[in-house]
Formats: structure tokens, C-alpha cells, sequence
């Protein structure tokens, strides 16, 4: 029950002191206005109470966060944060929720915003706040998400959290399993590497992997859903390796995973006397009457059955991370398990048209090029440093055997760990270019967007910092000059500064992107080229 009473009273009782300005007429005034400033932290934690006090909370939480920890464990009736004192209250609608809550979170720790938080129980019974309190619209909410989605029922302390609706799970309401997507999968995913990651943030009881609409995918099972949901929390959108391997994940349809196999692809860590079955790529999952997808996902022998090494490169340890959820800079969750080379082998160039500037430009698509070196005996073939080793192999994957002015190029990972730069005295006829201080790196700030944007070689290519007084005419005119036809042009609908065009081959695109990146617009402008996945 949510109590209202005056400014000069925010919570009654001895244990904790926090109060508000109090009207003048009290008598007290000077103590009242002394004992705000001051909040005691409680003595009597051990009895039971429907509110529940957080400490060591982040200086910009919000109320909707502090009830996000408590929505697993049943309906909050109310909420305060204490700004600049790093503590909170939250009111349960009963008693047996808060028990529940307090429990799970003494076995293991509670986060927000990467801080590491403590749950106890308040010694007050209920949470009296006065009008002044802005909690009205995170309450309304969470009365939205509890309605649709269910509040959890607790039978006891530290018991399996259930939907509140009959057993019966909402699509997108919190639950113990949850779907994983890999976007951008630049290395293979293996299950130990998903198990080293999700781990961390509960028991991991089961994993299945699959890949499905071109997808690699898995389900992950947790046994409550509070582990669940703060693994979710801390790791959607977060890339496995830097740059790439981004984590998407919901909640998933099914209750239970019912795994048949421990082998690469499906683990059941409950029962480690499973068989490890054929290994048939047609292995099926059947829970709850849904019958998942055929297991096609990525076999890899990088990973040993329940080892954590992954091509000879050991993954840091996982307890160390400290993530942000929806973090700008996204933080890498392991090491690459490639090779660690960054110098690429490019060899069948058109020796006859290809510079280090065309070169920096075109494999700048995939990621920062540092060094050129086309070699002085043999112009038909080059060496390129990239800034990091998933960036060279992002750049082999796209472009080997890419067609570029007439050739098909070849690329390689190279013996070499850097590109020399030649010595004074040295003959090298401007083959060598050194390019580790470009303004023309993409990929400079960590977690960029540009990686979400990296796409295979198309005829369709995407254009960006285009200025308002420049018109599709203009850029037509741009491209024609240059010698290069134009099939199709088309302006982003909500966003003039960035357009589609569209080449009548993938050859002529490449070229197209090599002389038109950088172009000037514009005093300030210069025009940003990249390839679409989009056509017009």
C-alpha cells in the first residue's frame, strides 16, 4: 500500500532518517534540515520487510532501473532513489517477493550500470513518499510490464521464478531462456565461448546452437529468470570480439530446453552423462511442442569440449569485465581466436592504374590501413597493415578475388607483423605510403557505427556527408565527370546528407569508390563512400 504524507516526513521510522525540507512551523527545523543530509545505514537487516533497501547504487540511476531489479520477483508498489546518497528503497506488494529477492541476491551479485549493488532487507514496513517524488511513471510502467508480461510467483526463498499467468510465457516477457543472435559473425562462435560469457552472470543449465535464416543462433537456459534478465541487460549489443560478433538477444518462446546431446553444438551441463551423439548435422530439439530448426551451426574444433582456449589465444578471465549496458565504445568480451596478423598479401593487381592511395582507400573499407607497401620488384602485388588483426580478416573475407580495375585480386594474410617503411637512401619510387595519422580512418573510435554498416562489394554504393546545397545533379555530375555511369540515384527519405547509387557493375562501383571517397563536395565537405547492401 503506497502512503502519502507531508514533506516533513518521508520515512517514519528510526532505522533510516531521510527527510525533506520541513515546513516552517515545525519547531525541529534546524535538526529535521541536518538529518536530510545524513542517511544512516540500517543496523536490523535480518528481519523480513516488504521494502527493500539498495545501497552502493551509481550516482545517475533511475527509478525505472531500481524497479527493474525487483519486477522478476513480483509487483513494486513503490520506489524512492535517493540522489547523491548512492541509495535506494523499493516497496514489494508482499512480503514473500521481498524474501525472495533479498535471498537470490545474497547468493550472488546484483549490478547496475556495471556497479556491483547491495540488497537488503529495510527495517521500515512500508515506503511513505510525498508528492515531490517523480516515481509516478516508473510505477505506471512497471504495472505495464507486470500486466503483460506476468509477474513472477514465488513459492520460497531462492525458488524458480514462474510466470504469474499460468504457467502459460508471453512472447517478449522475461523468462529463463534466452535467444541469442550473432550479427556480424566475422569468426566462428563455439559453445564454450558462450558459456565462458553467460556464465558470469548466472548458472548456465543448458545451450543449444543452430543456425537458422542465414543466422547463427542459440538458447541459452538459466534456472530463474533474474539471471536471465541481467545477462540480457548487460549483454545486448555488446560484441564477443572487437568490432564484430555482436550479441542481439530477447527472451525466448520456450520454457525449457530439452537437450539430447553433449557435443559441440547442444550442451546440457545438468546431465554430463549424456551421449554425445553422431554428431549428424539433423539432430532435432523438441520442447514444449516446438520443433527448433535442424542444427546447422558453425562446428569448429578451436574450442576443446569444455576447454576455454580457443585456437591457442586464451580468453581473459570473464569475472575481470566490467560492462555498460548500451555503452557507445562496446567492449569485447574475448580474444580473436585467429591468427594475430594484421599485414595482408595483395598480389594480380593492374600494376599499370593501382597506387597506395587507390589501395588505402579501397581495403579502408574494412577497416584502418596503416601502412602501403607496393613492392618495388613486383607492382602487381603489395603488402597492407591494418590497425587490427579482425580488420585484415575482415578485409580477406570481402575481397579476395574481388575484381579491381580489370583484375582479380588476391588476398592473403601475410608472414609479416608490420610493413617497414623504406630507409633513408632507400630506392622506392613513392611505393611505400605511411598512413597511420589519416583523418580518413573509419574506424578510429572504438565500437563505431561504421562496423555496423560493413557489407560485401556491391554495385550499389552508399554516400554520407553530403551538404544541403548540393543536389542529385550535382552528384551525377560529380560521378560523370569521372567517367562513371549512372543507373540510379536516390536521396534517404528522412536524411538528405546521405543517398544511394547505383553502378551498372560491381567492377565499376569499386572503381567508383576508389576515385569518389574523399571527393570534395564542399569547403567543409567531402564526400564519405562506402558499399550498400541496399539496391534501388
Amino acid at each position: 500500500m503506497l502512503v502519502e504524507r507531508g514533506s516533513d516526513e518521508l520515512l517514519s521510522q528510526s532505522g533510516v532518517t531521510v527527510m525533506a525540507p520541513a515546513a516552517p512551523h515545525h519547531a525541529d527545523n534546524n535538526n529535521q534540515d541536518s538529518a536530510a543530509k545524513k542517511v544512516k545505514l540500517e543496523q536490523n537487516v535480518g528481519k523480513p520487510s516488504r521494502v527493500i533497501h539498495i545501497r552502493n547504487i551509481p550516482n545517475e540511476t533511475t527509478e525505472a532501473e531500481i524497479i527493474q531489479l525487483g519486477l522478476p520477483f513480483g509487483r513494486v508498489t513503490n520506489v524512492l532513489v535517493l540522489k547523491g546518497k548512492n541509495q535506494a528503497f523499493l516497496e514489494m506488494a508482499e512480503e514473500i517477493s521481498a524474501v525472495a529477492m533479498v535471498a537470490y541476491f545474497g547468493g550472488c551479485v546484483a549490478q547496475l550500470r556495471g556497479r556491483a549493488v547491495y540488497v537488503q532487507f529495510s527495517n521500515h514496513k512500508e515506503l511513505k513518499t510525498d508528492q515531490t517524488h517523480s516515481n509516478a511513471a516508473a510505477l505506471q510502467a512497471a504495472q505495464v510490464i507486470s500486466n503483460s508480461a506476468g509477474a513472477a510467483l514465488v513459492a520460497g526463498a531462492g525458488a524458480a521464478l514462474q510466470p504469474a499467468n499460468g504457467g502459460t510465457e508471453i512472447q517478449g516477457g522475461p523468462n529463463t531462456v534466452l535467444r541469442v543472435i550473432i550479427e556480424h559473425m566475422l569468426y566462428p562462435i563455439v559453445l564454450d565461448v558462450l558459456y565462458s560469457i553467460f556464465q558470469r552472470y548466472g548458472k548456465v543449465l543448458k545451450i543449444v546452437t543452430f543456425t537458422k535464416n542465414n543466422s547463427f543462433q542459440a538458447l541459452i537456459q538459466y534456472p530463474d529468470t533474474v539471471s536471465a534478465q541481467t545477462a540480457k541487460t548487460a549483454l545486448d549489443g555488446q560484441n564477443i570480439y572487437n568490432g564484430c560478433c555482436t550479441l542481439r538477444i530477447d527472451y525466448s518462446k520456450m520454457t525449457c530446453l530439452n537437450v539430447k546431446y553433449n557435443n559441440d553444438k547442444s550442451r546440457d551441463y545438468t546431465n554430463p552423462t549424456l551421449p554425445s551423439g553422431d554428431g549428424d548435422a539433423h539432430q532435432l530439439l523438441t520442447s514444449g511442442g516446438v520443433l527448433a530448426p535442424p542444427f546447422l551451426g558453425l562446428g569448429s574444433g578451436l574450442a576443446s569440449p569444455y576447454g576455454v582456449s580457443v585456437g591457442g589465444v586464451g580468453l581473459p578471465a570473464f569475472g575481470a569485465l566490467t560492462l555498460t549496458p548500451a555503452s557507445p565504445a562496446l567492449r569485447a568480451l574475448a580474444a580473436p581466436p585467429l591468427p594475430l596478423a594484421t599485414v595482408l598479401l595483395v598480389s594480380n593487381l593492374n600494376e599499370e592504374m593501382v597506387t597506395p592511395d587507390a589501395l588505402f582507400t579501397l581495403f579502408g573499407v574494412y577497416g584502418d590501413v596503416q601502412r602501403v607497401k607496393i613492392l618495388y620488384n613486383k607492382k602487381d602485388s603489395a603488402l597492407i597493415q591494418m590497425a587490427e588483426p579482425h580488420q585484415a580478416h575482415l578485409a580477406l573475407t570481402h575481397m579476395d578475388k574481388l575484381r579491381v580495375f580489370g583484375k582479380a585480386m588476391r588476398v592473403m594474410l601475410s608472414k609479416h607483423q608490420t610493413v617497414q617503411l623504406p630507409k633513408e637512401g632507400q630506392p622506392d619510387a613513392g611505393l611505400t605510403r605511411d598512413y597511420s595519422q589519416s583523418p580518413l580512418h573509419r574506424f578510429k573510435k572504438p565500437g563505431s557505427k561504421n562496423y555496423q554498416n560493413i557489407y560485401p562489394p556491391s554495385a550499389t554504393l552508399h554516400l554520407s556527408n553530403i551538404p544541403a546545397t548540393v543536389s542529385e545533379e550535382d552528384i551525377k555530375e560529380a560521378f560523370t565527370k569521372r567517367g562513371f555511369t549512372i543507373k540510379a540515384f536516390k536521396f534517404f527519405p528522412k536524411d538528405r546528407k546521405m543517398a544511394l547509387v547505383q553502378l551498372p557493375s560491381i567492377d565499376d562501383a569499386v572503381a567508383a569508390l576508389i576515385k569518389m571517397h574523399n571527393y570534395q563536395l564542399s569547403e567543409s565537405n567531402h564526400l564519405r563512400v562506402s558499399f550498400s547492401k541496399s539496391s534501388i
